[in-house]
């Protein structure tokens, strides 16, 4: 994916051009899905194994990958973080607007109404699909939807509408206006609303029942970028780890910053497995997923008078009528080939419905939808999986743990006819919030060990945030329960808490780059706890995010396009590759070719090592956006087993906008998988403070 072609030249004839070269076809325009032209050179087209052989060795073509799927990755979460409805708001708020790539938007909802906004910034080129049952306004600015292969599933709505409402959601969570007595069935009752509640909206639609495709998700990043946006949101990422320009998302992000525009990306949902983390290019922003204060548990009063508790979003309410319960591996539905060795873990179609229908059934494992259709009135289930953040079911359910299971097992089998009944949920204290949730993925950066990712953690778990009114409570087919806000967990939560505060703070500092903007952000993050997260900085990064430190972080990690370019260099991408994709006179050239993974100005530092012992230097320039007349200190925090020295250790700033250089030098030796350190600078009113991890690997 290139740099758009010079002179506004068409690029469709010349990908047509391309494709006669290599299909023969008399019409290769029906090979053509897509031509992207906008903001950068690149098309989709249909072809067989043979012709992308071949088109990969054609002149000027960067990289040829299939057109995969993505997966998409919610408010007192603002206030938990300090951000309160009353913090200082810039004038140019509502002058900036943020492209949310998604599974759309719901229009008509309550957060996303224009009151008191004018009309679009001038500088918004974009346009709106409307129809007859979808239209824009001042708040939501822009919609288009993108769906190159042209086919669409039942539950698919040819517009920019959301069927799903993820897209509502995380749109909701960027730049949602207040919204007073949000809830869900009096569940997270209070003010919903976005991180900046007077920025534009422009929905890209790229999401549909069958997931996201990548050529949709290049298509889309085309146009936002020509459009005007000035924050890109997007919550979706690849099941797995893919190279910088094979991967959709991180191909537009490039593109994006060469205009300025940042854009955050959700970590994954595949944690807390270690190197899950899917969205990791060093030019975007990733977002992990943390904890609030927040926490829904479920009671299950059992017929011995015993209670139990566990976690789900139970907004069902059984009136305390006692239902008759069944253990899973009781009731197999052997007519389909089951027993109770499958039975009990309730696998959709492992139950007979004759059996569980009218009662409670008792599970081995977590069961969204097998319980549900086989017709039970209840669920209980239990084993040792992970219990921070609670799911929303088709019927009345709790989520055990193994002890309170084993409780339970052992009533129903010392009792005839062992009765149960669930009670609605309710919201209690999360104590030990912020922390990285179990799903939320782990890195090191897979491609390029020595970036440290994710780059900082923000709220992604119990988040209220607004819903598409046709896709049901529990996004189960047949609950009956639909509602125009919902409380969703995930890293698609955590991102647009990120995009939010991106947007702020570019409110503020309208000329800072995206990697100014992401440096505020990192350094200024607050330091979380190893106790908990035992994965350290490869959980959350630099930390957890603190919207009000950021606006004013001191130093700040600058970079832009070269410095990208010469790192790519450095990861052996060749000068005719760099120059395809950038469009210019880029060159991988020198003594160096390119600057070492260490010396990109990176607001972190990692440093993998193969061997126990490590000793690696590292160089970094910041730049004084404090006081013009400023001394700032180095502060090192680093454990038994690993030595930190920093040269200067004293930076003397004698104007804005003055960049002094410096050097971290770290060596040591590694008696666990991983140790940690830090380097903060400090004026006495700044704390710039940059995570330091050395790791093993194989």
């Amino acid at each position: 994916m290139g740099n758009r072609l010079k002179n506004d030249v068409s690029a469709s004839p010349q990908h047509i051009n391309m494709l006669q070269k290599i299909t023969g076809s008399n019409v290769p325009s029906k090979h053509l899905l897509h031509s992207y032209k906008r903001s950068f050179n690149g098309f989709a087209a249909m072809l067989t194994e043979e012709e992308v052989k071949k088109m990969a060795g054609l002149e000027g073509v960067v990289t040829v990958f299939p057109n995969r799927k993505k997966r998409l990755h919610t408010t007192k979460s603002w206030d938990f973080m300090g951000f309160s409805r009353q913090v200082e708001r810039s004038k140019t708020e509502g002058d900036l607007i943020v492209g949310v790539l998604d599974s759309g938007i719901w229009p008509e909802s309550d957060s996303f109404s224009d009151r008191g906004l004018g009309p679009p910034p001038s500088k918004w080129t974009g346009t709106c699909q409307s129809s007859s049952n979808f239209t824009c306004n001042n708040k939501v600015i822009g919609a288009k939807y993108y769906r190159a292969i042209g086919k669409f599933g039942p539950r698919d709505l040819q517009s920019p509408r959301d069927s799903d409402g993820h897209g509502s959601h995380t749109a909701s969570t960027v730049a949602g206006d207040e919204v007073s007595m949000a809830n869900l069935y009096g569940l997270a009752q209070g003010t919903a609303r976005g991180g900046v509640p007077s920025a534009r909206i422009a929905v890209y639609k790229v999401c549909w029942s069958d997931g996201c495709n990548d050529a949709d998700i290049l298509a889309a990043f085309d146009d936002a970028i020509a459009d005007g946006v000035d924050i890109i949101s997007i919550s979706l990422g690849s099941p797995t780890p893919r190279h910088y320009f094979r991967d959709p998302i991180a191909i537009g992000a490039f593109h994006a910053i060469r205009k300025g525009i940042l854009t955050s990306t959700s970590a994954g949902n595949d944690g807390p497995g270690i190197a899950s983390i899917t969205n990791y290019s060093p030019w975007s922003l990733s977002v992990a997923a943390s904890t609030i204060d927040r926490k829904f548990f479920t009671k299950v009063l059992l017929g011995s008078g015993k209670t139990h508790e566990g976690i789900s979003i139970n907004t069902f309410d059984l009136k305390s009528d006692m239902y008759p319960i069944i253990y899973g591996a009781n009731a197999p539905n052997v007519s389909a080939g089951y027993n109770g060795s499958i039975s009990r873990y309730c696998f959709p179609g492992a139950l007979d419905s004759n059996l569980v229908k009218g009662k409670i059934v008792f599970c081995d494992t977590l069961q969204n939808r097998g319980p549900f259709f086989a017709g039970a009135v209840g669920a209980l289930m239990q084993d040792d999986g992970p219990k921070d953040a609670a799911k929303s079911f088709p019927i009345p359910s709790s989520y055990l743990d193994p002890e309170a299971g084993k409780e339970i097992y052992s009533y129903m089998n010392t009792t005839s006819d062992p009765t149960a009944t669930i009670f609605k949920s309710y919201e209690g204290p999360d104590k030990l919030a912020p922390y990285v949730a179990s799903f939320s993925s782990r890195g090191p950066n897979p491609v390029t060990l020595d970036i440290l990712k994710p780059d900082l953690a923000a709220p992604g778990v119990h988040i209220l945030a607004a819903w598409s009114l046709v896709n049901p409570v529990s996004e189960v087919q047949g609950d009956d329960r639909f509602v125009p806000y919902n409380i969703l967990s995930g890293t698609s939560m955590a991102c647009p808490h990120g995009s939010a505060i991106a947007t702020y703070i570019k409110s503020f500092h309208p000329t800072w780059s995206p990697a100014a903007i992401k440096s505020a952000l990192m350094t200024t993050a607050r330091p979380m706890s190893a106790d908990i997260n035992p994965e350290a900085e490869f959980a959350y990064g630099a930390g957890h995010i603190d919207p009000i430190q950021s606006l004013n972080p001191g130093l700040l990690y600058d970079a832009d396009e070269t410095d990208y370019v010469d790192f790519l260099c450095g990861q052996n991408y060749t000068t005719k590759t760099l120059q395809l994709v950038t469009g210019d006179s880029s060159a991988c050239s020198g003594l160096k070719n390119g600057t070492a993974v260490w010396d990109l100005n990176y607001p972190s530092f990692a440093l993998s090592t193969s061997s126990e012992a490590f000793n690696r230097t590292f160089t970094r320039i910041v730049t004084n956006v404090g006081s013009p007349t400023s001394t700032y200190t180095s502060v090192v925090k680093a454990p038994t087993g690993i030595k930190v020295t920093v040269i200067p250790s004293v930076l003397t700033f004698s104007s804005a906008g003055q960049k002094l250089p410096f050097s971290v030098t770290v060596e040591g030796k590694l008696n666990r998988f991983m140790l940690s350190a830090s380097v903060t600078w400090t004026d006495g009113v700044h704390q710039v403070r940059s995570p330091i991890v050395a790791f093993l690997v194989a």
